[in-house]
């Protein structure tokens, strides 16, 4: 009987811990997010209303350690995925990764991994203005 009640306080205590864990992970999550995003929606004349990417791109990015994870939501231009990763590098990011997607004929999804160079002290703040830079002045 004993041995039953010491292995289920050990289990008890082992989820207590695992639900701490839980918790610090979604603060770090939480904390690590920057999320800019202005939508509009465009009414014709007539009535009806269109999504034609009149808004703003939408940026999301997320930092862990030196990892960075960019979700680029904007309109469809010739070459923008060329500029952001241009500029990514001015800033001493590595490109480990880039998707992107069509999202219908207006807008592309663009995600991309980057990795940060040992000594920066570059901000997620400042990667998500430089991308919105690139993306303002290619529209």
């Amino acid at each position: 009987m004993d041995k039953e009640i010491y292995v289920l306080e050990k289990a008890i205590r082992y989820i207590k811990y695992l639900q701490e864990r839980v918790k610090i992970l979604e603060e770090q999550t939480r904390k690590a997010e920057i999320v800019t995003k202005n939508s509009q929606v465009v009414v014709d004349d007539n009535g009806s209303s269109s999504t034609e990417l009149q808004q703003p791109p939408a940026i999301k990015a997320r930092e862990y350690g030196k990892n960075v994870l960019l979700r680029i939501h904007c309109k469809k231009s010739k070459g923008i995925l060329v500029k952001i990763i241009g500029e990514m590098e001015k800033l001493n990011l590595g490109v480990v990764n880039a998707c992107v997607v069509a999202f219908g004929s207006l807008s592309l999804d663009i995600n991309i991994t980057a990795e940060k160079e040992k000594e920066s002290s570059l901000t997620v703040n400042e990667i998500v203005q430089t991308v919105g830079d690139v993306l303002q002045n290619a529209a």
